[in-house]
């Protein structure tokens, strides 16, 4: 499935709740589903930079695709890592080196989280085409 199918299958979601409390709840419930992050992983070379919170966020090459794993210390925060992955992992490295930060617009999540939220997955974004671009 494409990063573009993705992200619309997400922004479908969100949508679905009328009320902003409603999609806090189900951005918070996504978290819950992050899988266990091993503990030797949360060092500063994985830090999100541009997160209120602190974010890890790793990386594991299969073919020429790029799986990314993470977690935050903020449950509202692991709520977005977990959009994050789902919208970007299992995604090629050339499909990842294209990306931009118009897909936060596209999500708007402008209309949920603060602007230092936003800002954080900024950086997420960031992170996983930097390490498309590395691999």
């Amino acid at each position: 499935m494409s990063i573009k199918k993705r992200v619309e299958n997400i922004k479908e979601d969100l949508e679905f709740f009328d009320e902003e409390l409603a999609k806090y709840e189900y951005i918070i419930d996504l978290g819950k589903k992050l899988p266990p992050f091993d503990e030797a992983n949360q060092i500063p070379e994985n830090l999100v930079h541009g997160c209120t919170s602190q974010v890890w966020l790793i990386h594991e090459k299969k073919g020429d695709k790029l799986f990314f794993y993470g977690t935050s210390d903020a449950i509202i925060v692991k709520g977005l890592v977990y959009i994050i992955l789902d919208i970007f992992s299992d995604s090629t490295i050339d499909e990842l080196k294209e990306i931009d930060m118009d897909i936060i617009k596209e999500l708007n999540l402008s209309e949920v989280i603060t602007p230092n939220r936003q800002s954080g997955v900024i950086g997420m974004i960031k992170k996983i085409k930097e390490y498309a671009l590395k691999s």
